[in-house]
């Protein structure tokens, strides 16, 4: 059974595994998290993103929409993902881009 400490399950369709742990001050928003993962404080985990099991994801961490995260994953403390589809990172050829680039 899931254990449930001074948290909030904000918004329809959480779904957290079994021996899952989420503790205090964080919010959920229709994500799914996997069986024996620990989620720690101040926590924001958005709608449709996915945690795999055994993952262990640090206090003060934002996990946002599109975010899949695989089984056995350590997330350190403070890390913020992104939704940004289209970084950049590279030109229309497919080569990484360059200083010059982003001039």
């Amino acid at each position: 059974m899931a254990s449930h400490q001074e948290f909030q399950l904000t918004g329809a369709g959480v779904k957290l595994g079994p021996g899952a742990r989420v503790f205090g001050f964080t919010n959920l928003y229709g994500c799914e998290i996997g069986a024996d993962t620990k989620v720690g404080t101040f926590v924001e985990i958005q709608k449709g993103a996915k945690i795999g099991a055994r993952c262990k994801i640090s206090s003060h961490t934002f996990i946002c929409e599109g975010v899949t995260i695989e089984d056995e994953v350590f997330i350190g403390h403070g890390v913020m993902f992104t939704n940004d589809l289209f970084p950049r990172a590279t030109n229309p050829d497919g080569r990484p881009q360059t200083e010059a680039d982003w001039q």
